[in-house]
């Protein structure tokens, strides 16, 4: 390393852990910062310095920028790790850290701008001839624009707002009578999430599956991808089990979805860890849906498959070296399953369960990874994401990945606190799951008693 001689981690729970894991590997000291409610949690424990930022509520501490520049600054920090989530993708972050000397590990921030922008990635990928679902070429500015591109492009459609992601400001019409409606509520929505009411207008792509590609660029115009996932389980638009390789996609279409995803990250000169998320048809056309400018909660199928640590090339990126492989060095092997544990009672619309945990029992054993930052006796806080684990295993075989998982969620004990993990083994022993045969309806339908 040179450049870069202390990084900072703008993150908690297991994140934060897995950036501090990789960092000691690379014998580069790290800097956590934490709000109250997480004073206990190991993430503090563990990196080399801790800093308090605030109170508990987000807004006050991982989101309030001011807070972890001056913590990068009174620390020596000279670099920082945003994570996923909170801040990762924002553009104004970003700058201010390249503005104040620190090196962001992800993106420029002008990438994360452009990509973060949904209608404007759009144009982009359009211009680099990745395919687009069809709809508006930017955002919507009136009801009567909107009535033209629906006449256009017919229902049904989905409003989805321009800075928007994990289903806010998303709105799905099928029909003149709900257009108006929809439309005003998803600029609603999309002010009140994201300080942005723009719009913009899609073909609705029904029961789609949801695929999307690792990929990893440097500074120097080097891009290559690291396999596709296939993230289609999900509720309520967050993913809960990903897998790769994809158990949809034939040779051929995995090969022109993987190089559509390299062209169009060479399209915006693409410089660090980062995702291209395609929406594919029941035909198994793809189209581009978004890109993911940060390391992604489900990197570690990936990490599974190619043995290689995606953060740790990621920082070495940021700290300015080339990537070293070439596309045709990167060997992808066997099948890799990630699911999410959650604290919530699925039992009760899937309502958070904080609390103090009493037991716990990690599940081991060949092809099993566990990233958590829960232990016996911690106490999880009732102010973030419920997601507690992730839980990743490996198989020569899509059938033994499976067995495997299994086994694993059969050894997977947390008393104190509700969880998902007996709802996960419900949904990995469909038949859909079990013949690979699943879109992104699937946990809706289960739910509702359709399958």
């Amino acid at each position: 390393m040179t450049k870069i001689k202390k990084v900072l981690i703008a993150n908690r729970g297991e994140i934060a852990l897995r950036v501090i894991r990789s960092c000691k590997d690379l014998k580069i000291p790290t800097v956590a910062v934490f709000s109250t409610a997480d004073k206990n949690s190991p993430h503090v424990a563990f990196s080399n310095e801790a800093i308090c930022i605030g109170p508990p509520a987000s807004k006050s501490s991982y989101l309030k920028i001011p807070s972890i520049i001056t913590a990068a600054e009174i620390s020596g920090a000279n670099a920082i790790h945003p994570g996923y989530g909170f801040l990762a993708e924002n553009a104004e972050f970003a700058k201010i850290c390249e503005e104040s000397n620190i090196i962001f590990i992800g993106p420029s921030s002008s990438i994360i701008g452009l990509m973060g922008n949904k209608s404007e990635a759009r144009k982009t990928m359009t211009r680099a001839g990745v395919p687009v679902v069809p709809g508006s070429k930017g955002n919507i500015d009136s009801f009567e624009d909107l009535k033209k591109i629906v006449k256009k492009i017919r229902y049904p459609i989905i409003i989805k707002a321009s800075s928007g992601g994990g289903g806010k400001g998303m709105r799905i019409v099928r029909n003149d009578a709900e257009l108006k409606n929809n439309f005003e509520m998803a600029k609603s929505e999309s002010q009140n999430a994201f300080n942005d009411a723009s719009v913009y207008v899609e073909k609705y792509i029904e029961k789609p599956h949801h695929i999307e590609v690792q990929l990893l660029g440097d500074n120097y115009g080097n891009i290559v991808h690291i396999g596709e996932r296939d993230c289609s389980m999900q509720r309520r638009h967050q993913k809960i089990v990903e897998e790769s390789p994809s158990p949809i996609l034939d040779d051929e279409k995995r090969k022109a979805i993987l190089e559509m995803a390299v062209k169009g990250a060479r399209e915006v000169k693409y410089n660090s860890a980062g995702t291209m998320e395609f929406i594919v048809d029941k035909d198994l056309n793809f189209y581009f849906m978004e890109m993911n400018t940060r390391i992604q909660v489900e990197h570690t199928v990936s990490e599974m498959r190619s043995e290689m640590d995606l953060i740790a090339k990621q920082i070495r990126i940021a700290n300015g070296e080339k990537l070293k492989m070439k596309q045709k060095d990167i060997n992808l092997r066997g099948h890799a399953i990630e699911v999410r544990i959650n604290a919530e009672n699925p039992s009760q619309g899937f309502m958070p369960s904080p609390g103090k945990i009493k037991k716990l029992n990690l599940p081991g054993g060949f092809g099993i990874r566990i990233d958590t930052f829960v232990h016996a006796g911690y106490e999880i806080p009732p102010h973030y994401d419920s997601m507690i684990a992730k839980l990743i295993v490996y198989g020569e075989t899509r059938y033994l990945a499976i067995n495997r998982l299994n086994r694993a969620l059969d050894e997977f004990y947390i008393d104190g606190i509700n969880t998902n993990i007996s709802f996960l083994k419900e949904l990995i022993n469909t038949p859909a799951f079990l013949q690979g045969n699943y879109n992104t309806h699937f946990v809706e339908d289960f739910l509702s008693g359709k399958n």
